[in-house]
């Protein structure tokens, strides 16, 4: 990337006709561009010109179109980069049970169905722990249904809680009884009294199927007289239990992260995702996984990751998890190319293949392990590609139940939204980070300049991991949704 100082534009590939004013993240032309020749820009094209434009030129909306069309082949073209060498670094957290991390310790309630959302919020209020409203579990059909509780079996499994409340109504679909199935769980969940702290007391290893029995506890509210006051004594009793746990130190190898960016600008493609890239780089190398997200952000970039496949299986999972996405939106009679946002547009992305080649920059230059459908888990170290829509709020949530420990989340127009983990907001722009701090954890806009801030985002993320709180966490915004295509009853 040089810096064209004299005109105050950004030229990022030696091969694009198009340049990024610095001042406002627009495109200008480099040179006279004739009419339906493509425009390029990160070195690969964004479109085609609508009609003529001269050098010096706005290029835009106005004047430029996508080239994107319908389902795809393609072809496995390996490509592998050097990766940096592990220097072992350690971090401090809490380790559970199964030998997973937890970099919060916090008592979680996850409700079954959306009929007893105040319900917990009642008991939340009370008693300091979080909850997560959503409006589904009952009246879903099929494929919605199952989605809804892989989410919420993901969430109540997360290693950042360290202590988890399934709240439940009694007469829902997901009712506890057919949850717990999917929990993995047996009929009676091998204890006798689901309430009962006894395993927990002794510290008894009572791990299935990945879920810590001694850290969840099940209730329903039509089983009990007050099932506020029963919540709020079920909940002390988990964070008298967590309050004992204590940071040790691990390798950071143990650390998993999402990887988001929302309300985009033209300066994301420039700062603050490849700096997103830098640090998924650096985790991967030290052994750690690393979560990309948002399909319909990868169109017109995806050539990019499929490359990047370790190998030909996870290339073929790679073109599926496209060119479904893709059928999803045909399906709907959606074109696929219907984005950027407004917000996007007003920031200077014009295109869809601008966004993605902007977009896909947060997942560095690593090779591409595993494919994971919605609701899915990381297993394997290194960078995944996670099925699921871009929407920031489904986003969030999709990463989180992988087992995303955190997200670091790139923004350009600023956005207020949290996971129920910690949310790294990373501003692309110094005006963005100096006029919302209340929103903004990190400033990439300094990049700009051409300082690197690779170290600083590495150090700021450990003091994170480390208990320092993100903006959404001291705001106390942590918010969830689910994906949604069927009937509602």
């Amino acid at each position: 990337m040089t810096d064209e100082k004299k005109t105050k534009h950004i030229v990022i590939h030696p091969s694009d006709n198009v340049a990024v004013d610095v001042s406002t993240g627009h495109k200008v032309a480099l040179t006279d561009i004739a009419e339906g020749d493509n425009i390029i820009k990160y070195g690969f094209p964004i479109g085609h010109a609508t009609c003529d434009i001269k050098a010096g030129e706005h290029v835009h909306t106005h004047n430029l179109k996508t080239n994107l069309h319908e389902k795809l082949e393609y072809t496995y073209n390996h490509k592998e980069f050097p990766m940096s060498e592990p220097k072992g670094r350690t971090i401090k957290a809490y380790l559970r049970a199964d030998g997973n991390i937890g970099i919060r310790n916090d008592i979680w309630i996850v409700n079954t169905v959306g009929c007893v959302n105040k319900v917990a919020e009642a008991i939340a209020k009370r008693t300091g722990a979080l909850f997560f409203p959503h409006p589904y579990g009952c009246s879903q059909l099929g494929g919605d249904h199952e989605l809804t509780q892989k989410i919420l079996r993901g969430l109540i499994k997360h290693p950042n809680a360290g202590g988890v409340l399934v709240l439940g109504l009694g007469c829902e679909n997901n009712n506890l009884t057919v949850f717990k199935r999917v929990l993995g769980l047996e009929k009676e969940c091998n204890i006798k009294n689901e309430n009962d702290s006894e395993n927990s007391k002794k510290k008894v290893a009572n791990i299935i199927d990945g879920l810590d029995l001694n850290r969840v506890r099940f209730l329903n509210a039509q089983d009990c007289e007050d099932e506020i006051e029963e919540g709020v004594r079920i909940v002390k009793d988990l964070q008298e239990q967590a309050s004992k746990d204590e940071r040790v130190e691990v390798p950071i190898s143990k650390l998993k992260v999402g990887l988001k960016c929302g309300g985009s600008d033209g300066f994301s493609g420039l700062t603050a995702n490849p700096l997103i890239g830098r640090f998924s780089d650096y985790l991967i190398s030290e052994g750690g996984s690393t979560v990309l997200t948002e399909v319909p952000e990868m169109f017109g970039a995806e050539t990019i990751l499929m490359d990047r496949c370790k190998d030909e299986a996870t290339f073929n999972k790679t073109v599926a998890l496209i060119n479904d996405f893709k059928d999803y939106f045909t399906k709907h009679g959606q074109e696929i190319y219907e984005n950027p946002s407004p917000g996007n547009k007003a920031g200077g992305i014009t295109t869809l293949e601008e966004k993605s080649l902007g977009c896909t920059q947060k997942g560095g230059r690593a090779q591409v392990v595993d494919v994971l459908n919605y609701g899915d888990t990381v297993t394997e170290n290194g960078l995944n590609l996670l099925n699921g829509p871009g929407n920031d709020m489904v986003a969030v949530t999709n990463l989180t139940a992988a087992g995303c420990h955190m997200i670091l989340f790139s923004t350009g127009r600023g956005t207020p939204l949290g996971a129920p983990v910690p949310t790294v907001k990373i501003a692309t722009n110094s005006g963005l980070a100096e006029r919302k701090k209340n929103w903004i954890d990190f400033n990439a806009g300094p990049m700009i300049e051409g300082k690197d801030l690779a170290e600083n985002l590495i150090d700021f993320i450990v003091r994170v991991i480390e208990g320092e709180e993100t903006c959404n966490e001291r705001n106390g915004y942590r918010e969830i949704a689910i994906f949604k295509d069927g009937v509602t009853l």
